[in-house]
């Protein structure tokens, strides 16, 4: 073969690498919707990491950012529920243009808070609260609208992609944080992030109505909740990663709350080296989030080796003696989170009836806000009582001890039901 004959093949097989990688982004509204969240979960990710190193530097108090953790995700747990039945019945681009609208104005308040002197805790505590409500009806819309957009061939790849979009945004906006923390001010990220919202809006504002793949709206019935946890209980796919999930998030997934205390208690470091490595957990997250996507990485040996991978990742960041050794550790744990929660969530819309994705993606919902609610302060104690390394070194093991469990389920359920199984 000629030199520039395999220039030619490299090149069909990269292209064809990345049609297979982004093949959903052929649907028009997806890229609109894909193009709209990278803008705005930047956003989000420069205004949770802001508005924690802000009560961080007010409080020195590891349990006062874990409380701020718990404004944020508490109302999910009561909430989420019925915002996934709200979402099934409901047209989801309608809900989200007023989630959305609503979220913007909760980031304009933080912004105003922050230009003052003196940030009143009590109230960055309160616009936590409504941002934690707003985020319980929204996170859903957003996750169940993926499904609406793309033909059902891709939707597996969508699915895989919109997490991608949040992986990506931890590259940027804990860096963008960073950089605007130490040169103009907390004020200008929440400003910034009020801006973001503007592209997500005109992203939704400007879709094909006619293209979108809606179900007929479901009437209200009575139960709606405890049918969806019905339906859990019923696949065993389901309810074990459910299990897994529920222990890993209390636990081990709170590396907002974790990860800015292990780098200024244990590593004693600055908030600008934080920012650098969320920062480089977020490019560890895109790395193993684009081999998820070309490879569809979303079976339940994948959610067990996500498991296995971010505990042994995580114990290693916790035993590194500086800066220099956690950045590729943490770079690793990004990856192996990555694995684990995209295999998770992606499960339940590959594997969930789609009448039902709304209900049981809120259940989802409300194991992430109920582990950062109940895990939240819990670490953040704990942190305050043994150090910035222990919660990092709990939650590894917490995350090989799930990654057992799902191992041995899995087994179980070989056994019991091996025709599912393989369809799975």
């Amino acid at each position: 073969m000629s030199l520039g004959s395999a220039a030619r093949s490299g090149r069909t097989r990269v292209g064809g690498a990345l049609r297979q990688t982004f093949h959903s982004l052929r649907n028009r509204n997806f890229r609109l919707y894909f193009t709209g969240q990278i803008v705005s979960n930047t956003g989000n990710w420069l205004t949770n990491v802001a508005l924690t190193l802000l009560v961080l530097r007010i409080t020195g108090s590891g349990l006062a950012v874990g409380l701020l953790a718990a404004c944020q995700f508490g109302p999910i747990v009561l909430l989420s529920p019925r915002a996934g039945a709200l979402a099934d019945r409901s047209d989801k681009r309608r809900l989200l243009l007023l989630t959305q609208s609503l979220e913007m104005a909760q980031s304009v308040g933080l912004a105003v808070l922050a230009f003052q002197p003196h940030p009143p805790l009590g109230g960055l505590y309160a616009l936590a609260l409504a941002g934690g409500t707003l985020l319980a009806f929204d996170n859903p819309l957003r996750r169940s609208f993926v499904t609406e957009m793309v033909v059902a061939e891709d939707i597996p790849n969508a699915v895989v992609l919109y997490s991608l979009i949040v992986n990506i945004s931890r590259i940027f906006g804990p860096a963008l944080a960073g950089l605007l923390i130490v040169t103009l001010g907390f004020g200008w990220c929440f400003t910034i992030d009020a801006a973001s919202y503007l592209a997500v809006l005109a992203c939704i504002v400007l879709m094909r109505t006619a293209e979108l793949r809606r179900r007929p709206p479901q009437p209200r019935v009575r139960g709606e909740v405890r049918a969806g946890l019905r339906y859990v209980a019923s696949m065993p796919a389901l309810w074990i990663s459910f299990v897994m999930l529920i222990a890993i998030q209390v636990l081990a997934y709170n590396f907002t709350v974790t990860l800015p205390l292990f780098v200024i208690d244990a590593l004693h470091s600055t908030e600008g080296v934080f920012t650098i490595l969320y920062a480089v957990f977020g490019a560890g997250a895109v790395v193993c989030g684009l081999i998820v996507a070309h490879r569809g990485l979303v079976q339940m040996r994948h959610i067990v080796a996500g498991a296995v991978a971010l505990g042994a990742a995580m114990l290693v960041l916790a035993a590194a003696p500086g800066v220099g050794a956690a950045l590729p550790a943490v770079f690793l744990v990004g990856m192996a989170a990555v694995l684990y929660l995209t295999a998770t969530t992606a499960l339940v819309q590959v594997r969930a009836r789609p009448e039902m994705h709304g209900r049981v993606l809120a259940l989802q919902t409300v194991v992430f806000g109920g582990g950062s609610f109940v895990g939240g302060p819990l670490l953040g104690l704990v942190a305050d009582t043994l150090g910035g390394r222990a919660p990092i070194f709990i939650g590894g093991a917490v995350c090989l001890l799930a990654g057992a469990f799902g191992y041995l389920a899995s087994r179980r359920m070989v056994r019991h039901s091996p025709a599912e199984t393989r369809s799975s």
